[in-house]
């Protein structure tokens, strides 16, 4: 996911990707638990995503606040 992708999304559309990446790290941490993750730089690549989204939705919220 760019930060160009993440810049141009709204707060609630933020707000449900957060969420969709949370549950995503959750599954593929189940995955690996479990042995059956190929590929373990996804975990890592979906965590950062998520630090993305979570920036800019602060970000966001903020600027409204102020």
């Amino acid at each position: 996911m760019k930060t160009k992708n993440v810049r141009d999304l709204g707060a609630e559309e933020l707000r449900q990707k957060e969420r969709e990446l949370r549950d995503e790290i959750f599954r593929l941490k189940m995955k690996r638990a479990a042995s059956a993750l190929e590929n373990k730089m996804l975990i890592r690549n979906r965590r950062r995503d998520l630090a993305r989204v979570v920036t800019f939705l602060h970000v966001k919220t903020e600027g409204k606040a102020n």
